[in-house]
């Protein structure tokens, strides 16, 4: 079984049903429908962490989380689960780095390096990230990524600017 961090974020919200889910309702509902998959075990689960946006023109601040999960998918159907959930949540892919319901992305998956045409692992920029290391720390502060770095160390790096533990 591979273990995979996934970093969890949302910054618009969605009508379902006739009501309406709130960023961190979009977060809880990944999580539920991560749960849900017989491949999948969510181990761990951050806190929710408001972030301010980081893309083009003015947007709602986000909600972010990182996930450790357990799971016998390897990398690209995990990422196709991924890629599911976020579009029965309403993602739309317009607009590079603009609004969404729900981003959902493989940070690490066991010490594994790929660089293919649909993946990325380890996730290229998580590093700079406090959004992405704050609740990575939180949840494995002696983990190593693939090329040896700490990611407490990493996390020292980053600016925490505008980041808020909820």
């Amino acid at each position: 079984m591979a273990q995979a961090y996934i970093g969890l974020g949302s910054n618009l919200s969605d009508q379902v049903d006739g009501q309406e889910r709130d960023s961190q309702s979009q977060l809880e509902q990944a999580i539920d429908s991560l749960s849900g998959h017989k491949q999948v075990t969510v181990s761990k689960l951050s806190s929710f962490y408001q972030t301010p946006a980081i893309g083009p023109g003015e947007q709602p601040d986000y909600i972010n989380a990182v996930a450790l999960l357990d799971t016998l998918l390897p990398p690209v159907e995990l990422l196709d689960l991924l890629q599911s959930i976020e579009n029965q949540q309403g993602r739309v892919r317009s607009v590079r780095w603009g609004a969404r319901t729900l981003d959902l992305d493989i940070l690490l998956y066991d010490q594994l390096i790929e660089d293919s045409e649909r993946l990325i692992i380890p996730h290229p920029r998580m590093h700079e990230r406090g959004f992405v290391m704050a609740p990575l720390n939180e949840i494995a502060p002696n983990l190593c990524l693939p090329s040896g770095e700490n990611i407490s160390q990493l996390l020292a790096n980053c600016s925490m600017q505008g980041i808020v533990k909820l």
